[in-house]
């Protein structure tokens, strides 16, 4: 069971990120993976508060979460031997950060600028170009450093993404449940309980996250973080990952790069939850509020794409047991389920 050591919250929390490293005895030298625009925003800066420590401190821009990227940063570890990589940017450059690290056994340090979903937090990881359309296990950070006047600057989209996220994890626990009652699958009630808490809390929340709101993005930031370390105590992303997130594997497949990860998950978590027999009413609401997607076309994508992706979930990871195993997803069934859910007209 890996969990972090330090979660730092806060405004400019930033200007802290070399104490941190000193404080979990990084002090000699780090590796910072990010982005040609996270660098910017974050890379930069973090850099040279890291050399202004006396840390020797050395910068990689990734463009994309391409396993080549992932072998480029590997490159690097051999080359300059950090005692820490830090991962600073969004999902793509984490999860390169992550892959990487726990591939040349270094540990890791998350440093997100948005918080669209629960990567930032977990030992998972989404790679392309392994032919798994699905995460993998890589590690969990050491530590998480998230400096909110940073991320309640980037476009409220990401937020509102982050939510959708979170909102599946309500089918995913009750998919979890029922791999465990029909295939007596491992079931971990604390890390059930802890993902359960963190969807209840944004439901809960709705009305306060809103943009420009520090108050509602630290509400889901406690969400996201919670749901890592969910996954972290289970060892598996079980509790945080079902049926919900096998459409939106299954969307990206159809039609890649249509539409954020969480939004897609979200709209997942509607149809899902109706066929578990949930109050996908209230997901659903609880989606609106926020002012993620609700539909196809909100989400930017043809119809037809989401009956398809319906169809092919099931498809996506067969050892995975989910609600999807109970139903027989016929193109017909599935444009149904999307039109009872108002998610197609």
């Amino acid at each position: 069971m890996q969990l972090p050591r330090e979660v730092i919250v806060g405004d400019k929390t930033l200007e802290l990120i070399g104490d941190i490293c000193k404080k979990l005895d990084f002090s000699e030298s780090a590796l910072v993976v990010t982005g040609p625009h996270t660098c910017r925003i974050a890379g930069k800066g973090a850099i040279d508060l890291l050399g202004d420590e006396g840390i020797r401190v050395e910068g990689m821009i990734v463009s994309s979460s391409a396993m080549n990227d992932v072998e480029l940063v590997e490159k690097k570890i051999e080359e300059f031997e950090p005692q820490v990589v830090l991962g600073i940017g969004g999902g793509t450059k984490i999860d390169v950060a992550k892959l990487s690290s726990a591939h040349k056994g270094i540990p890791f340090m998350s440093v997100p600028t948005t918080a669209s979903h629960d990567g930032i937090a977990s030992p998972l990881v989404s790679i392309k170009g392994l032919n798994k359309p699905y995460s993998m296990m890589a590690q969990s950070p050491m530590a998480i450093v998230v400096d909110t006047s940073i991320i309640i600057e980037a476009p409220y989209r990401f937020t509102a993404s982050g939510c959708g996220d979170i909102m599946g994890k309500f089918t995913a626990v009750r998919d979890w449940k029922l791999a465990h009652k029909i295939k007596n699958e491992y079931y971990g009630g604390y890390a059930a309980s802890l993902s359960l808490m963190s969807a209840k809390l944004v439901l809960k929340n709705a009305d306060v996250i809103k943009p420009e709101s520090e108050a509602g993005l630290r509400v889901l930031l406690e969400a996201l973080i919670s749901c890592g370390v969910a996954m972290s105590i289970a060892g598996s992303s079980s509790p945080c990952s079902g049926s919900e997130h096998l459409f939106s594997h299954a969307l990206d497949i159809i039609v890649p790069n249509s539409a954020l990860h969480g939004e897609q998950c979200g709209i997942g978590a509607i149809m899902m939850a109706y066929l578990h027999k949930m109050n996908w009413e209230r997901i659903k609401d609880t989606l609106q509020t926020i002012g993620a997607p609700v539909t196809a076309e909100e989400l930017e994508v043809e119809p037809e794409f989401i009956v398809q992706a319906l169809v092919r979930a099931g498809e996506i990871r067969p050892e995975r047991y989910t609600i999807l195993e109970r139903k027989s997803m016929s193109y017909d069934f599935a444009e149904k389920l999307a039109k009872i859910t108002g998610v197609i007209d």
